[in-house]
């Protein structure tokens, strides 16, 4: 199996950037889909954005769209989570999974880290 470790969270003002990281340990991560997903206080856990096992396709939420870029190093064993034009709304814990393929769907990844905490102050 494969584990995760989230990094790169922290505190930021709105209209900022952040660039998550994803890293992994155990089995190589070129194996897996790996998505990010989010989670704010008192709501689901949401998707953000996925990507292939290559690195060359990738899915993002119709919220992030135009404001992040996931992008992986298999070599590193790690993927990222590049995020512009921060806004308050994009407050919460932000996790990364992996699994089988790339898929909005939480219920399709099988392996998730411990998450990194995000927060966009006004």
């Amino acid at each position: 199996q494969v584990q995760l470790v989230e990094s790169g969270g922290g505190l930021v003002q709105a209209g900022g950037s952040l660039r998550l990281s994803c890293a992994a340990s155990g089995r190589t991560l070129s194996r897996y889909a790996v998505g990010w997903f989010r989670q704010a206080p008192g709501k689901e856990r949401e998707f953000v954005a996925s990507i292939t096992r290559s690195g060359g396709n990738s899915l993002y939420a119709d919220s992030v769209k135009s404001r992040c870029t996931i992008s992986r190093d298999n070599a590193k064993n790690t993927v990222y989570l590049q995020m512009s034009s921060l806004n308050p709304e994009d407050t919460a814990v932000y996790y990364c999974a992996a699994g089988s393929f790339t898929n909005s769907n939480r219920n399709a990844y099988d392996y998730w880290g411990q998450g990194t905490q995000v927060t966009v102050s006004s």
